[in-house]
């Protein structure tokens, strides 16, 4: 199998599936049109509500959903084999992912952009709405986790990678007060990049210096300074350093994959993997389940995410010019990442199945597979540094891109550079979805114990602030401090997918208050019954043979009983709706199955 095949079929089912399965949805069920203005027209205020084009939407929007998430998920997942990863990202992105963005975004903007709490609460009632919020609580503080987890493996004993992405933090902050001094976007854009290219330049120099010997840290150490970090992200000036970052990431996304779709073109390398592992029964070195249900809690971005919701209920909402703009901004970003996915995908799956199973798994676990390293030893050197053992999924994908990329001619000398810029550009995006991340997990805090401390609702209450924010670095911090990555990202990918399975409660819900045929409500049932299912398996195994298993690698009682806490809210969640459910079902405005005028 070449990797030209799987790009080309996998565009081809994406732009087919937006085409045909995108215009049904938002034409036919949520029966989207122009009648009416959008909240960013209705509530225009200039700072949160604002009209904005379409693309520039879509840009945001993509921006904020596509974070690591589908670039380790897909990569993580290879151990079962190229092909169940493969049919999740197409198949779950077009029936489940892309339909769960645009029916959350649909129905936050009927509600005039209010949050999935929010539009929980008013739909099934007080006690759905805080549990909603509450899982959405212990849904960020985990993905704050799991995402942090990469960062570890590719910075852990890297002077090199680490002094590449520190940079980026002053950067984003000088072009932050110099776009507020000037207002000039293209010049401070321009300023910033260039920047960032040399901070990738200058890093082999540092090497074997004072500087380079002091930001040479272990995986303990970077784990309590990411939560730290995190801490002045989240209480900072947004227009600091959050969006000034967000701004700059998403330059570097866009063409990092182009020029990885374009290296694919040129390359066309061989996927090493085989169809299936050995690993699809379970006791697999990065993931221990077998492959359902953990294909489908692996891969959460890039096919179905719930963090989306978060997104697709927040700022979004609030910009849309048109309610057409929905299938562009809430279908389409949706398959864009999955293309993403299935980028990543390839990286990892292209290089030898030794060679990447020694990057990804503990040194001690991987001698117990009887595998042999093929290319790792000259990558190794290439690359120059040791890559046995770093786990995390961020390495083996910039050890992937960089293969791909050297695989042209020109290029052929630069592997250390693309990989510490692949690094770079990893870390990056993380580190912005931690700033996000952690701002939103902060307003949460502040809006459930505001209801016990007033004070605490006022967002510019700087106590307040500092508190929630210290909280909530603290809570996803401990997590990343005591964890190993293959039991922290399940946590993630259940809490995620959980997530998910929210928003298309909601959606089901305002599809049958709304649609013309009551049959349609299947577009949200079908994704979310098996995602329902899928997440209660994982859960419940992982709890099982993992987390309250002494005698497992991943053992931990909290993370344990974190679960159950998030299993046990949607449950209450999946049971009150289903009771409304059965009422809209019977509701006399359907006649055999079709809506009639009152």
């Amino acid at each position: 199998m070449n990797a030209l095949s799987i790009v080309i079929g996998a565009i081809c089912v994406l732009i087919i599936g937006y085409r045909l399965y995108g215009y049904f949805f938002t034409k036919k069920v949520l029966m989207i049109n122009d009648n009416s203005p959008t909240p960013a027209h209705a509530l225009n205020d200039g700072k949160d509500y604002v009209p904005t084009n379409k693309w520039v939407a879509f840009g945001h929007h993509f921006a904020a959903i596509a974070a690591a998430g589908p670039l380790v998920g897909p990569v993580l997942a290879a151990q079962f084999g190229y092909l169940p990863g493969l049919l999740w990202l197409l198949i779950g992105a077009v029936i489940g992912g892309a339909v769960h963005d645009a029916v959350v975004l649909f129905a936050s903007m009927k509600r005039g952009g209010k949050s999935l709490s929010e539009v929980m609460k008013e739909e099934l009632g007080p006690v759905a709405g805080f549990c909603t919020g509450l899982a959405m609580l212990f849904i960020i503080t985990i993905t704050m986790a799991g995402l942090s987890m990469v960062v570890l493996g590719a910075l852990e004993r890297n002077p090199w990678g680490t002094f590449a992405v520190a940079i980026t933090i002053p950067i984003a902050m000088l072009v932050g007060i110099a776009y507020k001094k000037t207002g000039n976007l293209l010049i401070t854009s321009a300023f910033g990049f260039i920047l960032l290219m040399i901070g990738v330049f200058v890093g082999p120099y540092i090497q074997g210096t004072a500087l380079g010997d002091f930001l040479t840290f272990d995986r303990q150490t970077l784990a309590i300074i990411l939560p730290v970090y995190a801490f002045f992200a989240a209480a900072l000036p947004v227009w600091f350093l959050l969006a000034p970052r967000d701004y700059l990431s998403s330059f570097m996304k866009i063409g990092v994959f182009i020029a990885l779709i374009v290296g694919v073109f040129f390359v066309n390398p061989v996927i090493q993997f085989p169809a299936v592992t050995e690993f699809i029964h379970g006791g697999g070195p990065i993931v221990a389940g077998p492959v359902w249900p953990f294909v489908s809690i692996t891969i959460a971005c890039g096919a179905i995410s719930g963090f989306h919701a978060f997104i697709g209920s927040g700022t979004t909402p609030k910009m849309l010019n048109r309610w057409e703009d929905i299938r562009v901004v809430g279908f389409g970003a949706m398959l864009v990442e999955s293309l993403v996915g299935v980028m990543a995908l390839i990286a990892a799956t292209s290089l030898h199945p030794g060679d990447y199973f020694a990057i990804n798994a503990n040194p001690a676990v991987f001698a117990t597979l009887g595998m042999d390293t093929v290319n790792l030893a000259s990558l190794s050197q290439s690359i120059g540094m040791d890559l046995e053992g770093r786990t995390g999924g961020g390495v083996s994908l910039a050890v992937g891109m960089t293969q791909i990329f050297t695989g042209i001619p020109w290029f052929s000398g630069l592997s250390s550079y693309f990989y510490q810029f692949v690094i770079m550009f990893e870390a990056v995006f993380i580190l912005t979805a931690i700033d996000a991340g952690t701002r939103v997990a902060r307003y949460l805090i502040q809006d459930f114990l505001g209801d016990v401390v007033k004070p605490l609702k006022r967002t510019d209450w700087l106590p307040g602030t500092i508190f929630a924010s210290a909280l909530a670095c603290f809570l996803w911090g401990y997590l990343l401090y005591s964890g190993e990555i293959g039991p922290i990202w399940a946590l993630f990918g259940v809490s995620n997918q959980l997530m998910a399975s929210i928003g298309l409660v909601v959606g089901a819900t305002v599809i049958l208050k709304m649609a013309s045929k009551r049959i349609y409500v299947l577009t949200c049932l079908i994704p979310l019954i098996y995602l329902y299912i899928t997440v209660n398996v994982a859960g419940i195994w992982m709890v099982k043979n993992v987390y309250w298993n002494s005698l497992a690698a991943g053992y931990s009682v909290l993370n344990g009983v974190l679960s159950i806490i998030m299993l046990i809210l949607g449950l209450i969640i999946v049971v009150t709706a289903v009771k409304k459910w059965i009422y809209l079902w019977n509701s006399p405005r359907f006649v055999n199955g079709k809506a009639i005028r009152v």
